[in-house]
């Protein structure tokens, strides 16, 4: 594939690692981003409380999509990796979730337990595939 058919997205974030957050596929119609785990706003892991880092992962997956001139509205499918995967933990993801994306009509989703992250206190991290849509006309390099 021709490196100029990808957009790498890097949120204005000197806290985050120097991988792109997400790619738009020109020509496609399509976003998805990097995974996103819990960090505060000094690249630290959110351990306060599950709720909390869940919160700071979306609020990464936010600026991500800010950066790519998108927002939640076009997100068509998150998938979620969650260690120790137990109810609380997915009432937690809902209650988050649900103040990003529509909750009467979330996008497809996909949710898959695993054993660890390798941020050893990470509990969850969340990847997006979102819309571009037709005309887009981002205002990055």
């Amino acid at each position: 594939m021709e490196s100029n058919l990808l957009t790498p997205i890097f949120p204005s974030d000197p806290t985050r690692p120097s991988f792109s957050q997400g790619m738009i596929l020109k020509g496609s119609g399509m976003f998805v981003s990097s995974g996103h785990i819990g960090v505060d706003d000094n690249g630290k892991l959110v351990v306060s409380s599950l709720e909390d880092q869940v919160v700071a992962v979306f609020e990464g997956i936010g600026r991500t999509l800010i950066a790519a001139d998108l927002g939640f509205e076009h997100v068509a499918r998150v998938t979620y990796y969650i260690t120790d995967l137990e109810p609380r933990i997915m009432e937690a993801v809902r209650k988050v979730r649900n103040r990003y994306l529509r909750a009467d009509a979330p996008p497809a989703s996909v949710l898959i337990g695993i054993s660890a992250l390798p941020d050893p206190g990470a509990r969850i991290e969340v990847e997006v595939v979102a819309v571009v849509p037709t005309g887009h006309q981002a205002s990055f390099p």
